[in-house]
């Protein structure tokens, strides 16, 4: 361990943005040595990861940000210099079903990471980080103008979002109270490889493909700003490694689209992958009662970002979409593991006996 410049835990890190942001330092940074410390709930898969689960910078260990004693003995055990925390319940239909269990991983387990990382920090915070990934959707919901800053008023308006704007507020007052060097980011929808098929996008390049109703809240009015995955996880390469302590930045794609433009879009293309006729795809969308407290409009102005640390996304929305159309359709055992569970089973296959 005494060989590596930074040993880094990035929680969350078998999850969709978790597993690019653990692939992209693993092989960028060889002289780090990355540990992925993940719960292996529902979203996590280990099978996201297998192009780097073999490097000799790379280690996982299952375990659940709750567990103080278990990440205590992984602080122990490593001696980490930063933390890059996503580990976190995501899915806001899921929050309205059960609100207590976003509370417990996002409040609750954010704040045993912070006070263990001041434990084993504190009497020395050269060099230490603790980089807190969040959501735009702490900020509520726009109407047709404006854009949300880093200083935008919090205003969630689901348990998701108001259990993320709650960590949001553990992490800048343990910097306050206890000068705990950390960073926050708020980033905007992602969308690339390796998504859980419950989110839009994946959900409905799966359906589609499937011949399965494609299901759209509302009107398909709700507008959200996209960001292709890979360039949040530069950005937040950028952030950890040049943004200033106790300062947080928005991540944003300056890519607003309608819900229902992107079904149909989402349409034409897989009509056209698929050799189907123009047209065809888009008889599948069955509009939905809409749910509780839907945002009708997110859009990040990321211009601090791109000012101070110099970051910009490097795709348009359209070429992204298709690229991510390809992966999904190349990757059809990925998919199918994914939804009939197989995929939880990797652990096991992988891990469980070593």
């Amino acid at each position: 361990m005494t060989d590596f410049a930074k040993k880094i835990m990035i929680t969350g890190g078998a999850g969709f943005i978790g597993s690019h942001v653990v692939r992209l330092f693993v092989q960028k940074y060889p002289q780090y040595f990355v540990v992925n410390v993940d719960a292996l709930t529902y979203a996590g898969n280990l099978e996201n990861l297998r192009d780097v689960e073999m490097a000799s910078n790379y280690k996982f260990e299952k375990a659940d940000i709750n567990d103080e004693k278990g990440i205590t003995a992984l602080f122990e055990k490593y001696r980490f210099d930063g933390v890059i925390h996503l580990a976190a319940e995501s899915h806001v239909d899921r929050s309205i079903i059960d609100p207590l269990s976003f509370v417990k991983t996002n409040v609750l387990g954010t704040a045993s990471l912070l006070n263990i990382s001041l434990k084993f920090w504190k009497n020395n915070f050269d060099g230490k980080l603790f980089y807190h990934v969040s959501t735009d959707e702490v900020y509520g919901s726009l109407g047709a103008d404006g854009f949300f800053t880093e200083h935008t008023a919090y205003d969630p308006r689901s348990p998701y979002s108001a259990s993320k704007a709650s960590s949001d507020h553990f992490v800048m007052a343990y910097h306050h109270t206890y000068n705990l060097p950390v960073i926050m980011s708020n980033c905007s929808n992602n969308y690339g490889s390796h998504h859980f098929p419950e989110k839009l996008i994946p959900l409905m390049i799966n359906n589609i493909k499937n011949n399965k109703p494609l299901p759209v809240y509302g009107k398909g009015e709700n507008v959200r700003d996209w960001l292709w995955v890979d360039d949040h996880a530069r950005a937040i390469d950028t952030i950890f490694h040049k943004g200033k302590i106790g300062d947080k930045y928005n991540i944003g794609g300056f890519n607003e689209w309608k819900n229902i433009d992107i079904v149909y879009l989402l349409c034409s293309i897989m009509d056209n992958k698929l050799g189907r006729n123009a047209g065809e795809s888009s008889k599948l969308i069955e509009f939905v009662k809409d749910r509780p407290g839907h945002d009708l409009r997110y859009a990040i102005d990321a211009t601090k970002l791109h000012k101070e640390l110099g970051w910009e996304p490097s795709l348009q929305f359209e070429e992204g979409l298709e690229k991510t159309v390809d992966w999904y359709l190349q990757n059809e055992d990925w998919v199918k593991h994914v939804t009939s569970g197989d995929y939880q089973k990797y652990y096991n296959q992988q891990y469980a006996k070593k």
